[in-house]
C-alpha cells in the first residue's frame, strides 16, 4: 500500500516536497527511490505522533501548510491531490473523509499548524469540529480512491473487488488464489 501511495505522490505533477516519517526500514527504502525526504521517527509514538513531528518540521522551516496523507489508501490518484490543493483556502482545512465517513484519510491544514490532528478510530468529527473552531473555512471532499483506507479484512476484499491493479490490489488477490487469504464470502 505503501508504495502505491509514494507512487500516486511521485506521479503529481506539481506537488511540494514531500516527508515521509519513518523508522521503518522498508518505508525508507521506498521513500529514498522516490527521492522523498525522510523525516526520522525513531520513537514511533504512532500515527498522531508522527504527524506531530512532521508539523513541527514544517512549522520550523516555515512552509505554509500541510497535507497529511496516510499509508494505506493504495487507490490514491494524483489528480486527487490535485483536486485537495485546487479546493485549498487561502487559510483554512481541506479534509478528506473514509468511505465509510468515520475516518479521516487526508487533512489539508493552512496554516501548517492550524489545528491538531489526532487520528484514530472515529477521527473524522473531531477534525471537522477542529477546523471548524478555527473560525477558517474548512472544504469537505468526498475524492473516491483517497476514500478506500485498508483497515480489516473486509476493507481488503473490497480493495480486491475494486476496479484496478495497483501494487495492493494485485498482492490481495494473489493471496486470495494461493489460499494464504480467504476469498470474499
Amino acid at each position: 500500500m505503501l508504495h502505491d501511495v509514494l507512487s500516486a505522490l511521485y506521479e503529481w505533477k506539481d506537488r511540494p516536497s514531500v516527508g515521509i516519517v519513518t523508522s521503518d526500514a522498508y518505508a525508507t527504502q521506498l521513500a529514498t527511490e522516490y527521492k522523498f525526504e525522510i523525516i526520522p521517527d525513531p520513537e514511533n509514538p504512532g500515527e498522531t505522533g508522527a504527524i506531530e513531528i512532521a508539523t513541527q518540521v514544517c512549522v520550523e522551516r516555515g512552509e505554509d501548510s500541510t497535507l497529511v496523507i496516510p499509508a494505506d489508501i493504495p487507490l490514491i490518484k494524483p489528480w486527487e491531490l490535485e483536486e485537495i490543493y485546487k479546493q485549498a483556502p487561502a487559510e483554512g482545512t481541506v479534509l478528506v473523509p473514509a468511505g465509510d465517513g468515520r475516518g479521516t484519510n487526508a487533512a489539508f491544514r493552512r496554516p501548517a499548524n492550524l489545528f491538531p490532528l489526532r487520528f484514530g478510530n472515529n477521527s473524522f468529527k473531531p477534525h471537522h469540529a477542529a477546523a471548524q473552531a478555527t473560525g477558517q473555512p474548512c472544504v469537505i471532499l468526498n475524492l473516491p480512491g483517497i476514500a478506500v483506507d485498508i483497515d480489516n479484512p473486509e476493507d481488503l476484499h473490497q480493495l480486491i473487488a475494486l476496479p484496478g491493479n495497483t501494487r495492493a490490489q494485485l498482492l490481495a488477490r494473489e493471496y486470495v488464489r494461493i489460499g494464504k487469504m480467504p476469498s470474499p464470502v
